[in-house]
């Protein structure tokens, strides 16, 4: 079987494949994570403000996802010496190594949508001729 990168399919190969996606949604995995990138990524921000931009979120579930971010590298935490202190948090510029993949789900998610609602019309237009 030949992959749509023109390559001999072996099960090495599909291995690493499913290797490399298993540690992509490892590091991104959960409803928090790609939202408080996109947050973040309209600049540095003080913690309640990303929890009123987020919405629902509680503040123990955004502390754990905004170390989780730091470990990975993706946010940066910045403590300004001031009274009282402050503390920012920042996307480091390794996410954006993100954007192609933000692109391409946002792109499957509107598809996605606009899908599952088409298809929701349909036994309804139907009944209703």
């Amino acid at each position: 079987m030949i992959n749509q990168d023109g390559q001999k399919h072996n099960t090495q190969v599909c291995l690493a494949s499913v290797t490399a996606v298993r540690d992509a949604l490892y590091v991104l995995n959960g409803k928090w994570k790609l939202p408080l990138i996109l947050t973040l990524s309209e600049g540095p921000q003080r913690f309640k403000d990303i929890q009123r931009a987020l919405g629902d979120i509680t503040p123990k579930i955004l502390s754990k996802e905004l170390k989780d971010l730091e470990l990975n590298e993706f946010v940066k935490r910045n403590v300004f010496n001031t009274t009282p202190v402050t503390i920012t948090y920042e996307l480091m510029p390794y996410s954006l190594s993100l954007d192609p993949v933000l692109q391409e789900l946002r792109k499957w998610g509107m598809q996605h949508r606009e899908r599952i609602v088409n298809s929701r019309k349909q036994p309804v237009e139907a009944m209703s001729v």
